[in-house]
C-alpha cells in the first residue's frame, strides 16, 4: 500500500494540428497510447490525458488543455509532464522554456519521449536548452525557405495567396517540380459581381451605397456571406483584377499581424486574366484618392458601452454612429448614438440601425452600477444566485459525463467483438480495420467531450463566493472608476465588469450582464492571493441587474 501511494504521478500531454494530420499523418491517439505505455514501463501513474485536438501550436493560450495543465501543475496534482515531442508543448523555444520554468518552479519534471530529454538535473536541462535552440533554429531556417520560395513564385507573376472574389485557384503540376503550382482561373459569376463594384463606384456611388444594393440583390463574398464596407474597399484597391500580383504587402504577418505595412510591395504582372481593364481602375483610383480625406472627428471605440451593448433585432455589437440636428436658431447638433454593427458595415439588408443615445445609455448603466454598490441587499442576493448557479451548472454536465462513460464502454465491447469476428473469419480483414477506425473516431469524439466536461466540473469544485468578496469587488470598481481619467481606461474597466447589455423593443436598457473573474478582482487588486486562487481563470458568472 505504501508503495502505490508513493507512486510517482504523471500528466501526459498531446497536440497535433489539423495541418500536421491531414499532411504529415500525426496521429493523436497514437502520442496518447505511447506515453501510457512509457508510464506504464517506468511504474508511473497517468493522472490525466491533456490533448489539443486540431490546434496549431503558434500560440499556447489558444490552447485549452495545455492550460488545464498549467493550471493543475499550480496544484501539483503530478510530479511529471510527458510529451511526444518538445514541439508538442511549445513552437519556439521562448514559450517553451517559460513552460518548463514553471513546471521546475512547482518541482515539476519534464520529459520528452522521442528526444528522451529530461529536466530534473544540471545536465539534462543543459540538453534540453541545447536541443530548443537547435529546434527552433531548423523550424526558422525551413520558414525562411518557404518565404524564399513564395517570393520567387511571386516574382514570377504566380499567385501565393488564398481565395479571392472573381477567381477561382486551380493546381497545376510544373514540369520538373515536385510541389503544386497554383493559379487563378476566373470565375465568371463572381467577376460578374466584381464588375459591377467597380462600375458602381466609378459612377458616383459610395461604399455603404455600394453594399446596400449588393446586399439587397442578393450578392455574397467569395465565403458565401453579406458584403461589407471593408470587402468593397479590398476589391476596389486590389490590383489583381487588372492582371498585377502584389505580394509581401504585409511582412511578419505572424508576430505584426496589420502593423508591418510594406512600403514597397512585390508589384508584377501576373500570370492570370484580369477582370478590369486598366482604364476602369484608374478612373476608380482617381475617384478614391478625390474621396480620401481626413474626417472632421475621429469615432472610435472608446466610448464606454461599445462592443458592449448588443443590438435587440440581430445580436451584433453596437458601434458608435452620429445624426445632425439644425436647431431653430440655424446652428448645427450632432446626437451620438449606439447604433448596429452589423447595420453600419453591411447596411439595411442585413439589419437596422436600432439606436439608443449614448448619453442616456450610459448614465442608465452607471446609476445602475452605483445602485449595486450601494445595496448590501442586493449584493446578498446577487452572492446567492452565484453560488446556487454554480451548483445547478454541474447537475445536467454529471449526467453527460455518465453518458458519455456508457457510450465508451459500448464502444470497448463492440470492437472486442469485431476481433472475435475476425478471428473466426467471419470478417475480413478489410472489413475489421473499417469498422476499427469508425469506432476510433467516435471514441476520440467522446474523449474529446469528457475531457471539456472534466474540466468544467473541476472548475466547478470551487469555493463559494462571499458577499463581501462581491461587495469589496464593487467598491473598489466605483472607486477605481472615479480616479481614472482616460475613456480608455474607464472602457476597459467596464469590459472587465460587463459581459453585455440588451435593448427593449421601446430602445432602452432590458439587461445588464456583469461578471466577476479572476482578471477583474486581478485588475482591481481585491481579497489577496488567497481571493484569486479560489477562482480558475475561466470562472464566470453571469448576473442581470
Amino acid at each position: 500500500m505504501n508503495d502505490i501511494q508513493k507512486m510517482k504521478k504523471v500528466a501526459i500531454y498531446a497536440r497535433v494540428s489539423t495541418i500536421e494530420q491531414a499532411e504529415e499523418g500525426f496521429s493523436i491517439d497514437e502520442q496518447l497510447r505511447l506515453l501510457h505505455e512509457w508510464s506504464e514501463d517506468k511504474g508511473y501513474e497517468v493522472y490525466r490525458e491533456y490533448a489539443d485536438r486540431g490546434i496549431s501550436g503558434k500560440n499556447i493560450k489558444a490552447r485549452p488543455a495545455l492550460q488545464r495543465l498549467l493550471a493543475d501543475a499550480m496544484k501539483r496534482h503530478f510530479e511529471i509532464v510527458i510529451v511526444w515531442k518538445m514541439n508538442r508543448l511549445a513552437r519556439n523555444i521562448l514559450d517553451l522554456l517559460n513552460i518548463v520554468t514553471e513546471l521546475n518552479r512547482h518541482n515539476i519534471a519534464f520529459r520528452s519521449y522521442s528526444e528522451t530529454l529530461e529536466t530534473e538535473t544540471p545536465a539534462g536541462r543543459l540538453q534540453f536548452h541545447m536541443m530548443a535552440a537547435i529546434a527552433e533554429f531548423e523550424r526558422g531556417t525551413i520558414a525562411q525557405n518557404v518565404k524564399m520560395g513564395m517570393l520567387a513564385r511571386a516574382r514570377e507573376g504566380e499567385w501565393n495567396g488564398g481565395q479571392v472574389l472573381g477567381y477561382d485557384v486551380a493546381k497545376t503540376q510544373v514540369l520538373g517540380k515536385k510541389r503544386l503550382h497554383t493559379r487563378l482561373v476566373i470565375n465568371q459569376s463572381e467577376a460578374n459581381t466584381v464588375k459591377k463594384i467597380f462600375r458602381l463606384y466609378t459612377s458616383g456611388y459610395g461604399y455603404k451605397s455600394i453594399v446596400n444594393r449588393l446586399n439587397n440583390e442578393g450578392y455574397r463574398s467569395k465565403k458565401g456571406n453579406p458584403f461589407s464596407i471593408s470587402t468593397v474597399k479590398t476589391i476596389l484597391t486590389n490590383p489583381v483584377y487588372i492582371g498585377i500580383i502584389r505580394y509581401n504587402v504585409r511582412r511578419n504577418w505572424s508576430e505584426k499581424r496589420r502593423n508591418d505595412i510594406n512600403p514597397h510591395p512585390l508589384i508584377i504582372k501576373g500570370k492570370h486574366e484580369p477582370i478590369i481593364s486598366e482604364e476602369q481602375w484608374d478612373k476608380a483610383q482617381t475617384v478614391l484618392k478625390n474621396r480620401s480625406h481626413t474626417p472632421n472627428r475621429v469615432h472610435s471605440g472608446e466610448h464606454l458601452l461599445t462592443g458592449i451593448i448588443k443590438c435587440p433585432q440581430c445580436g451584433a455589437s453596437m458601434v458608435l454612429g452620429r445624426t445632425t440636428n439644425r436647431n431653430k436658431d440655424g446652428t448645427k447638433r450632432v446626437i451620438e448614438y449606439y447604433v448596429c454593427g452589423a447595420w453600419k458595415n453591411k447596411g439595411t439588408a442585413v439589419c437596422h440601425s436600432n439606436g439608443i443615445r449614448i448619453d442616456q445609455a450610459d448614465e442608465y448603466v452607471l446609476k445602475q452600477l452605483t445602485r449595486l454598490v450601494r445595496s448590501e441587499r442586493l449584493v446578498q442576493d446577487i452572492a446567492c444566485r452565484i453560488n446556487r448557479q454554480a451548483k445547478e451548472i454541474n447537475v445536467p454536465l454529471q449526467s453527460e459525463q455518465r453518458q458519455i462513460q456508457t457510450c465508451l464502454d459500448k464502444i470497448e465491447q463492440k470492437k472486442k467483438k469485431d476481433l472475435e469476428l475476425y478471428e473466426e473469419s467471419i470478417l475480413s480483414k478489410g472489413e475489421l480495420a473499417e469498422r476499427l477506425a469508425q469506432l476510433n473516431q467516435e471514441q476520440s469524439n467522446f474523449k474529446t467531450r469528457l475531457a471539456q466536461l472534466e474540466d468544467a466540473l473541476d472548475q466547478g469544485t470551487r469555493q463559494e463566493v462571499s458577499a463581501q468578496m462581491i461587495q469589496e469587488t464593487m467598491h473598489r470598481f466605483d472607486h477605481v472608476f472615479r480616479q481614472t481619467s482616460t475613456r480608455e481606461q474607464r472602457k476597459r474597466l467596464m469590459e472587465l465588469l460587463i459581459d453585455k447589455i440588451t435593448i427593449g423593443e421601446g430602445r432602452t436598457i432590458e439587461t445588464i450582464r456583469i461578471h466577476f473573474n479572476q482578471e477583474l478582482l486581478q485588475c482591481l487588486n481585491v481579497g489577496g492571493e488567497r481571493s484569486k486562487q479560489d477562482l480558475s481563470p475561466s470562472f464566470c458568472v453571469y448576473i442581470n441587474v
